[in-house]
């Protein structure tokens, strides 16, 4: 079973993307609310998948994947973005982000993502 850490400043983000994953029978392992967060989590709990919007306080997404990458470099992270953010995609893609998924999130687009990305 695929173990996920989700990764957004928002609590009803978060509520959404949990909903999506249990509905699949997804394992979460742990939540965090910005990207410093993100990092000590992930060391703590070595997810399968990380589900992490871009902009948050405190560490933006980007820069979480950053520091992650640099912990794994076979890490897989999924970055959440709203229309308009297309630059900051592609940046996170470069900074190593596997693939993304836009908001408002439709439950069969997430679960296709994950399972590209946890089947490559």
């Amino acid at each position: 079973m695929t173990r996920v850490l989700i990764v957004d400043d928002a609590v009803f983000m978060r509520t959404m993307i949990k909903d999506i994953l249990i509905s699949a029978e997804i394992d979460i392992v742990g939540e965090a609310s910005n990207g410093e967060e993100a990092i000590k989590k992930y060391r703590e709990l070595s997810p399968d998948l990380v589900i992490m919007d871009i902009v948050m306080p405190v560490k933006s997404g980007i820069d979480a994947v950053h520091d992650i990458m640099a912990i794994n470099r076979n890490a897989r992270i999924i970055v959440c973005n709203v229309l308009g953010q297309e630059s900051l995609v592609m940046e996170a893609i470069q900074a190593g982000a596997k693939d993304f998924v836009t908001k408002p999130f439709r439950k069969e687009k997430v679960l296709d993502v994950i399972r590209k990305v946890v089947d490559s």
